[in-house]
């Protein structure tokens, strides 16, 4: 099922544009008629997507309220901000002992002053469109993983920040939600097998079973498969959908941890 996007409203601005869950949304929205805007730091990879896509490439950071000056004057000279699809993410590996105050400052610049500034940006416009935002979280936003100290704080930053806008900004039409994957097979996931592949010898497919094994649905998600998620929830199909965070893992979130042991006596 696909839900149109009207283009009319205006362009459809995705950050993290360039790779991964970003490449995708840029993909699907484009297929539904849509004007997409690319905003990313790394300017060939915006420009490959955009060579599919026809969109706009905005090169620069997300999280700089210098640079959103410039793409906001950039955006209304092509009909202005209809959605905001904040993929924007990434960093934060390590425990609290091993996350020095830079680290942990880079991952809450590249997963929470993403979101923020990003959608402090593009507010005024979405508000005289009654537009829509959504942002990338992470099944991170939910549980913590071993030793992801930074990333998951500022995976669960995202759901207060996507919740306080929807309080805010709902009253004035604009929806706000949240999208939490578990695990989705992009390049930055491909990286994050490499201890397996290593431990192990497994091959990049087998490294990915070998994480999904407890996941209900055995596997992990296709960037496409979040991409139309984020569809839905941009499209006058959720219309009534706001302050909710869609969890898209497999199920992976349902499963009760402690019962585990009891699968494999």
């Amino acid at each position: 099922m696909t839900f149109p996007f009207p283009p009319a409203q205006g362009c459809v601005v995705i950050t993290g544009a360039g790779t991964g869950i970003g490449e995708a949304c840029a993909r699907h929205f484009a297929a539904q008629g849509a004007r997409v805007a690319l905003i990313g730091r790394r300017r060939a990879s915006l420009e490959r997507v955009a060579a599919q896509t026809g969109g706009i490439v905005l090169e620069g950071d997300a999280a700089s309220a210098a640079d959103w000056e410039r793409f906001i004057a950039a955006l209304e000279a092509e009909g202005g901000v209809a959605s905001l699809i904040a993929c924007a993410g990434g960093l934060g590996a390590g425990s609290a002992l091993q996350t020095g105050d830079d680290a942990w400052a880079a991952a809450m610049r590249a997963n929470v002053d993403t979101a923020f500034v990003s959608a402090r940006a593009c507010l005024p416009q979405l508000i005289e469109r009654r537009g829509s935002i959504v942002l990338v979280a992470s099944i991170a936003s939910l549980a913590a993983g071993p030793e992801v100290c930074g990333y998951t704080t500022a995976k669960h930053a995202l759901i207060g920040l996507m919740r306080s806008l929807a309080r805010d900004y709902g009253p004035q039409g604009v929806r706000v939600n949240a999208v939490c994957p578990g695990w989705v097979r992009t390049p930055m996931a491909d990286e994050e097998m490499l201890p397996l592949i290593a431990r192990h010898g497994d091959t990049l497919d087998e490294a990915y079973a070998r994480v999904c094994a407890d996941v209900p649905l055995r596997r992990a998600a296709s960037a496409d498969e979040i991409a139309q998620v984020c569809g839905f929830l941009a499209s006058p199909a959720a219309s009534i959908v706001t302050g909710a965070a869609i969890v898209a893992d497999g199920g992976s979130s349902v499963v009760d941890v402690p019962t585990l042991a009891f699968e494999r006596v």
